[in-house]
């Protein structure tokens, strides 16, 4: 058989480009290592509900408040108005993608890709069949590489894609313990402090009878599994029964090209698109399964493999400016100990807060209220330039 689109992932990334080609009536394989769970505080916006149809069951926990926790243990409480956030367990929300792209009309293959090969005969995804443990040389027209953002079909088949800078994320999934006065199951904690992580954040996000509690780092030489043990003691978890835990890259911007000019595309965390600041990826992932599919449709109908770049150009045209505004705090206030302190208490200001969250939910930035806007940039140039306390407000 010859497939229309071989897609080399079964994330949310990849999963999520599988059914959308199937559901256009393509010939679709999608190719996952069975087994394995990337690391994630498993939050999703409203946005991503909506947009790819999350049924109620996949959410494991509604999210009411979000608190910045600063290196001197100062916290502010942001809540959120007018909806929730929602958590997934990536164990059972993966799978559920990929089951519902199995209904759509994908081929399901078990295996590790290996390389890509070109004949007379066209291009042929060549991988190891987890059972047989044999070679599969399976044809198709286009590729779709969603694997991760150490991609091999990235560093295969893309310029640039063999040297995207990442992270490294950590987390212990726990057996989350009654509310106490340090625990609330519908509160996420995000603790800014260098002790846990000196470029990035730790976390506490409750998955309903679990939660994940981790770490990321860009830095060499950080012990994380240290580091999560002590957040875990700051916070009141060390006792709770540690259930799996998991380890992974995160990139930490787009690439600056998604495909080889021929019949290679990337998606989700092999292009790059994990939002910065936050770290957020699984709205954006299924994103670029999606514009990565888009694009795949276009290709095929066209023949001309400039259509691949349309997958890039779709994402960064709704993304672009968020990104780059995303970037442009974390290089500001995650250097330091005394930047996160004076970014918690720029969080105490509620224009900074429902700005921040009203962005988040809908993934587009606020349109602007000129006063608010002033407010908060002057208080970011007084913080800035460390012309007030850390801790003022």
């Amino acid at each position: 058989m010859t497939y229309d689109v071989f897609v080399v992932g079964g994330g949310p990334s990849g999963a999520t480009a599988a059914e959308d080609l199937a559901r256009a009536g393509k010939r679709v394989a999608m190719l996952d290592r069975a087994g394995r769970i990337k690391p994630c505080g498993g939050a999703i916006p409203p946005r991503a509900i909506a947009d790819f149809k999350i049924p109620a069951d996949q959410i494991v926990a509604k999210i009411e408040t979000a608190r910045m926790i600063s290196p001197t243990g100062r916290s502010v409480d942001i809540h959120i108005e007018n909806g929730y956030v929602g958590m997934v367990d990536r164990e059972h929300f993966d799978e559920f993608l990929r089951v519902r792209a199995v209904q759509a009309g994908a081929d399901r293959l078990t295996g590790t890709y290996l390389r890509i090969e070109r004949d007379v005969d066209g291009t042929h995804v060549v991988w190891r069949d987890k059972v047989s443990g044999n070679e599969v040389r399976s044809r198709a027209k286009l590729v779709i590489g969603a694997d991760g953002a150490r991609s091999d079909v990235a560093r295969d088949e893309v310029p640039g894609g063999d040297t995207i800078p990442y992270v490294i994320a950590y987390h212990e999934i726990i057996k989350a313990p009654a509310a106490n006065k340090d625990y609330d199951p519908k509160r996420c904690d995000v603790i800014y402090d260098g002790r846990i992580s000196p470029d990035f954040y730790g976390w506490v996000f409750p998955h309903g009878d679990q939660a994940s509690v981790g770490m990321g780092t860009g830095v060499d030489g950080v012990n994380l599994k240290q580091a999560t043990a002590d957040l875990r003691a700051s916070s009141g978890l060390t006792g709770c029964e540690t259930i799996r835990k998991e380890g992974a890259p995160i990139p930490l911007r787009p690439l600056d090209r998604w495909d080889n000019g021929r019949d290679v595309v990337l998606a989700g965390d092999a292009a790059g698109v994990v939002a910065p600041s936050s770290g957020e990826g699984i709205y954006y992932a299924m994103l670029g399964g999606r514009v990565a599919a888009t694009a795949a449709q276009a290709c095929l109908a066209s023949g001309k493999a400039k259509d691949l770049k349309l997958a890039r150009k779709l994402f960064m045209k709704d993304n672009k400016t968020v990104f780059k505004v995303l970037r442009s705090m974390q290089d500001a206030y995650y250097k330091s100990d005394e930047r996160r302190e004076r970014f918690v208490s720029l969080c105490h200001d509620t224009d900074v807060q429902k700005l921040t969250f009203e962005a988040y939910m809908n993934k587009k930035l606020v349109a602007a209220r000129p006063l608010a806007h002033i407010k908060i940039g002057i208080k970011n140039v007084a913080h800035l330039l460390g012309w007030v306390k850390p801790s003022w407000t």
